[in-house]
């Protein structure tokens, strides 16, 4: 099997030199060549690490996984396809939405947050680390219900060709029955803001009825500020690959406790043990109690 992913690069080469050419012709400043070389040669590593294990690690996952299935779904049928579409989204929404909520999934994924910028490259700014790491337990329930792995794997490539294009400025909002219903440019770029009332909202795939069902949605009013909430400031794709990893182990070696070592690795991204950073969560609530004073 080969990868819907490799053969859709020219495709994205082309678009983002399409987008770079409205970007320079607007004068707009949606791109910096540092930052989008730093994003090229992310999408590089991703692809070469996929082709040589990351990719078979998932499929030997599946298959496995597969041997123990409770039914054989027939794939050669149109409704199983559109099942598998909905329960692929499904797992992707959790997927995405714990990787916002867990650190050690955080530091794989902190990585296609890491640009200040939000285009076409940006999208190509993947992890290294994501399928190691153990992110396709999302999925693992998919072949035990008897999706064959190939089907599921398909399904992933499908959802993420679909995410390439919603990274762009350039396009502002779309009638409204589409915007309700599917993943859009604005509703995604929300999810890239670091502005307190974007941070971990619209984890959606496709879809964007996953988050309105189960609360972390929020509506674009603003143009989002991209990036993180204390920035990499590197271009270097070596640091912006394993940066959160190493200050993980920074973080274990100075926990008081076997617990507080567990809250680093685990918690939510901004967790800490003495209180000198905060969660998400915990900034809300001060600004709620700011708000509340005033």
């Amino acid at each position: 099997m080969r990868d819907l992913i490799q053969y859709a690069i020219p495709g994205f080469v082309i678009l983002l030199v399409v987008e770079i050419i409205v970007t320079v012709k607007q004068q707009k400043d949606y791109y910096v060549s540092k930052d989008t070389a730093s994003s090229l040669s992310m999408g590089i590593g991703n692809v070469i690490i996929s082709a040589v294990i990351g990719k078979a690690m998932v499929l030997g996952a599946f298959t496995l996984a597969y041997q123990f299935r409770l039914f054989t779904i027939d794939m050669t049928q149109w409704w199983a396809w559109a099942i598998l579409f909905f329960a692929d989204d499904f797992s992707y929404y959790w997927f995405h939405r714990i990787s916002h909520s867990s650190r050690y999934f955080w530091a794989s994924h902190v990585v296609h947050h890491s640009s200040m910028k939000y285009n076409l490259g940006t999208a190509l700014r993947q992890t290294w680390t994501g399928n190691l790491s153990g992110a396709f337990i999302f999925w693992i329930w998919l072949p035990l219900a008897g999706f064959s792995p190939i089907a599921i794997m398909t399904m992933q490539s499908i959802s993420l060709l679909y995410q390439f294009w919603i990274h762009t400025e350039l396009i502002d909002k779309f009638p409204k029955p589409i915007e309700f219903i599917f993943n859009t440019p604005s509703h995604h770029r929300v999810h890239h803001g670091s502005d307190l009332d974007y941070l971990d909202k619209n984890h959606a795939g496709i879809l964007i009825i996953w988050d309105r069902m189960f609360g972390t949605f929020e509506i674009e009013r603003n143009r989002p500020t991209y990036g993180l909430v204390t920035n990499v400031n590197s271009h270097n794709p070596v640091r912006i690959a394993f940066h959160e990893w190493v200050a993980i182990g920074q973080d274990i070696r100075r926990a008081t406790s076997l617990r507080a070592a567990l809250g680093y690795i685990f918690g939510p991204p901004g967790w800490s043990h003495d209180g000198s950073r905060k969660t998400t969560k915990q900034l809300r609530e001060k600004k709620e109690e700011v708000t509340e004073l005033t």
